[in-house]
C-alpha cells in the first residue's frame, strides 16, 4: 500500500482521477474512455486507408481532410492528458506507446511545414505514418500478453522449426535443379529454392512447375509435407499458450504510474520498462 500512498501525494486529486480513467481498466470511466478511443482509432485509419483511393479522394477529399485534422486534435488532446496524468511524463515519452503516440499526430502537423507543389510527394510519405495509430490498439488488448508470453517461451523451438524448414527447402531446390534443369525452367539453385519454398508453404504460384514425372514425383511430395509442416508451429504454439494461460505468468491488470505499461509479471515489484515501484498485486493486498 506504500506506493499508492506516494501516488496520491504525488499526483493532485484531478490528476489521480485522471490518471484513472485513461490507465484504469476496471473502472467504469476506463472502460468508456477505452471504448472510445478503439473506435477513433478504427475510424481514423479506415479514413487514412481511403485517402490512399484516387477516386475516393477526389469526391470526398474535403471531407477526409477535416476528418484527419479532426481526428489529429483527438489524439493531441489524449496526448497531452496522458502526460498530465503522469509523475513522470518524459519516461512515457521515450516509451514505445509514446512514440507511437506522437508518430500518430506529429505528421499532420509536420505536412502544414512542407510549402510548395513540389513537396506533396512528401507529404504523402509523413500522411502514410498516419498508420502508427493502429499500434495504439496494443494498449488495449489485455489478453495480447498471454499471446507475447507464449511466442517469447517458444522461439527457441521456432527458430529450430524455421532452420529446418531453411534446410528442406535448400535440399529440395537442389535435387528440382539437377532432375528438372534450365528447360524447364529451374534455371539456378537460388530460383529452385524459390520453387521449393512455395510449393512448402502450399502458395503454389505456377510461374515454375517440373515437367518430368521424378520432378512431379519430387514436387507432390514437396506439398504433402507442407500440410504436415504446417503443423508443427501451431503444436509448439498452442503448447506454450496453454501453458501461459494456466499459470498465468503475466498480471496484465497493474499500471505503472510513471510510463503507463501494463504487462507486468505477477510477482514484480518494480516497472518492467523504466524501474519504477509498481502497486501491489491483487493477490499480494
Amino acid at each position: 500500500m506504500s506506493e499508492r500512498l506516494e501516488l496520491d501525494r504525488a499526483l493532485s486529486p484531478w490528476r489521480q482521477r485522471l490518471f484513472q480513467v485513461i490507465f484504469g481498466i476496471d473502472t467504469p470511466a476506463g472502460r468508456r474512455f477505452d471504448i472510445v478511443l478503439i473506435a477513433a482509432i478504427i475510424v481514423s485509419v479506415i479514413a487514412v486507408m481511403f485517402d490512399s483511393v484516387d477516386a475516393v479522394r477526389l469526391r470526398y477529399g474535403a471531407v477526409l481532410y477535416a476528418t484527419e485534422w479532426l481526428f489529429t486534435l483527438l489524439f493531441s488532446t489524449e496526448y497531452v492528458l496522458r502526460l498530465l496524468s503522469l509523475r513522470s511524463p518524459w519516461r512515457y515519452v521515450r516509451s514505445f506507446f509514446g512514440l507511437v503516440d506522437l508518430l500518430s499526430i506529429l505528421p499532420t502537423y509536420l505536412s502544414l511545414l512542407v510549402p510548395g507543389a513540389n513537396y506533396l510527394l512528401v507529404i504523402r510519405v509523413l500522411r502514410i505514418l498516419r498508420i502508427f495509430r493502429v499500434f495504439k490498439l496494443f494498449r488495449y488488448l489485455g489478453e495480447a500478453n498471454y499471446l507475447i508470453e507464449a511466442l517469447r517461451a517458444s522461439r527457441r523451438k521456432v527458430i529450430v522449426f524455421l532452420f529446418t524448414v531453411l534446410t528442406s527447402v535448400v535440399v529440395f531446390g537442389s535435387i528440382m535443379y539437377l532432375v528438372e534443369g534450365v528447360d524447364n525452367g529451374f534455371t539456378s539453385i537460388p530460383r529452385s529454392v524459390y520453387w521449393a519454398i512455395v510449393t512448402l508453404t502450399t502458395v503454389g504460384y505456377g510461374d515454375i512447375s517440373p515437367h518430368t514425372a521424378f520432378g512431379q514425383g519430387i514436387a507432390a511430395v514437396v506439398m504433402i509435407l507442407g500440410y504436415a509442416i504446417l503443423a508443427v508451429p501451431t503444436g509448439i504454439y498452442a503448447a506454450e499458450l496453454g501453458q501461459a494461460m494456466r499459470g498465468g505468468r503475466l498480471e496484465g491488470r497493474r499500471v505503472c504510474a510513471a510510463c503507463g505499461e501494463r504487462r507486468h509479471d505477477r510477482e514484480a515489484q518494480f516497472c518492467r520498462m523504466c524501474g519504477a515501484p509498481l502497486p501491489p498485486s491483487e493477490d499480494r493486498e
